[in-house]
């Protein structure tokens, strides 16, 4: 197996398990009645911090991997055809930077959903 055949199958099984989790555990954080139902309240406001990280992880996750397969493209475009490297160095800094700002702005709106609850 590929290393990064292990690595894709290994983040799917990881974010199965979490969702897995989520779908099962959800119902039961929610079925508290009566004088518990107050510090299962304050119990469970901490839920959106857990789901804060894991899409803040994600995010750099997801941009990391695009920004590393724009590097090797272009890393090895210019090892094909060392002569066209100013113009395949142009072409490409366009959608780094596009991907790069994406991500930071999903990151701001993750922070201020956590910093604004």
């Amino acid at each position: 197996m590929k290393k990064t055949g292990f690595f894709r199958s290994a983040l799917l099984t990881a974010f199965l398990v979490v969702a897995l989790a989520s779908i099962m555990g959800g119902p039961a954080a929610y079925a508290q009645e009566g004088a518990g139902a107050a510090a299962g309240a304050a119990h469970g406001a901490v839920w959106h911090y857990l789901g804060a990280a894991i899409g803040l992880g994600m995010i750099v996750i997801g941009a990391a991997l695009g920004i590393g397969r724009f590097a090797a493209a272009a890393a090895e475009s210019i090892a094909r055809q060392p002569a066209a490297a100013a113009q395949i160095t142009g072409a490409v800094n366009l959608p780094l930077f596009l991907l790069e700002g994406v991500s930071i702005i999903a990151e701001v709106v993750v922070l201020l959903i956590v910093l604004l609850k």
